[in-house]
């Protein structure tokens, strides 16, 4: 997976974290859940402040 796949690491991040609420993560936490799940590959400085929001507003839409 790269930052692009928001769709994708939402639907990994939902699997991974059943437990959590998305719209109480903060960036930060995204951030390093996103660099440690498994099929994850990309380069850490290619995210910003846009791609964490769009990971985040897919992992809510996968919580509903």
């Amino acid at each position: 997976m790269k930052w692009t796949d928001t769709q994708d690491i939402a639907i990994a991040l939902f699997e991974k974290h059943p437990e959590i609420d998305p719209e109480s993560v903060r960036f930060t936490d995204l951030y390093q859940w996103v660099m440690q799940l498994e099929d994850f590959a990309d380069d850490p400085k290619r995210c910003g402040e846009k791609i964490l929001e769009a990971i985040q507003a897919a992992w809510i839409e996968e919580a509903r």
